[in-house]
């Protein structure tokens, strides 16, 4: 297909105020891809890259938006490390006010009027059985592939920023952020965490455009030798005075050091000096990923919402 609207920064921000105005009244209802944080993570980061396979469509009343879709459509991801990823299928993140429910029709109707490939995936939120009833009425069904022991769906998390104990660090390591290092430091700091990783230069400027980001809310932790051992962005949602860790991640070999939990505590004590009363994080939901969610819940982080993927294919069978 060609002619669609691709998603732009300012598409970001109508998103992000529409998440705002949702988590306000129904957190509950807000799916991992379509938080505050993870809209400027996602946009800033591939937006050079993925771009020209996002197509958008948003829906407004009376000025506001109310509902929105994002769609990522067929594409070649090429990663640090020199290997190339295929995706096939078409996925699609999206968001509809609860006030305006009926509007999911319209934006199941759009995304198959721009889905390709031989599967369409979706993510809404599991507590909205409105929706969830809406998309198997268009032949969505579960994602057993992606609801197994080992799937890839996802939690997001929540605690309150009362009594958070301070943290500590191994001798020698060191609170940075963004402002006080190179920004090739930071870039690094993401893609050893995450290797493989299509993370650029050029994502990272993307990410700091977007107007969600704050360098002193880009925090690091730095080891003797000078490496960025662990890393963090922190988006600030002032309507709501939260604060969303997003991304998280830490260097192979400085893991099981205790370095993600106090920089994540760094970062609740910062995020509330600079105005937020809860803090968010998402994970991995599934049983066979303990790890990121045994570190959040040893924090005091609870589940708030969850993924429920959803597939259609050609056929109309689940994958």
């Amino acid at each position: 297909m060609t002619g669609f609207e691709r998603v732009t920064a300012a598409d970001v921000r109508f998103m992000q105020a529409l998440a705002q105005r949702v988590t306000a009244i129904r957190p509950d209802l807000i799916s991992a891809g379509a938080s505050y944080g993870e809209l400027a993570w996602t946009w800033g980061r591939g937006h050079a890259a993925h771009g020209a396979s996002w197509p958008r469509r948003l829906w407004f009343s009376g000025g506001e938006p109310v509902a929105w879709g994002w769609a990522c459509l067929p594409h070649r991801v090429r990663r640090g490390d020199g290997t190339v990823k295929d995706v096939t299928g078409t996925s699609l993140t999206y968001q509809v006010h609860p006030g305006h429910a009926g509007m999911v029709d319209e934006v199941i109707d759009w995304y198959d009027g721009v889905a390709a490939g031989p599967e369409h995936r979706v993510v809404p939120s599991a507590a909205d059985e409105f929706a969830v009833e809406r998309w198997a009425a268009h032949g969505y069904r579960p994602d057993r592939a992606s609801l197994g022991d080992t799937g890839d769906w996802t939690q997001l998390n929540e605690r309150d920023l009362t009594d958070v104990e301070q943290p500590v660090l191994p001798d020698g390591f060191r609170f940075r952020t963004a402002e006080e290092v190179e920004p090739q430091a930071a870039v690094r700091a993401h893609v050893d965490a995450w290797a493989p990783s299509s993370y650029t230069a050029q994502g990272y400027e993307g990410v700091r455009r977007t107007a969600a980001y704050r360098g002193d809310l880009h925090l690091l932790v730095e080891a003797p030798d000078g490496t960025m051992a662990s890393s963090t962005i922190m988006w600030l949602d002032k309507v709501n005075r939260s604060a969303e860790f997003e991304p998280v991640g830490t260097h192979p070999d400085y893991r099981r050091l205790g370095l993600a939990r106090a920089m994540l505590l760094h970062g609740m004590h910062r995020a509330r000096a600079a105005g937020a009363t809860h803090a968010t994080v998402a994970c991995l939901g599934a049983p066979g990923h303990p790890e990121a969610r045994g570190l959040y819940y040893g924090l005091g982080f609870r589940e708030l919402s969850r993924d429920a993927p959803l597939i259609r294919t050609k056929t109309g069978t689940a994958g």
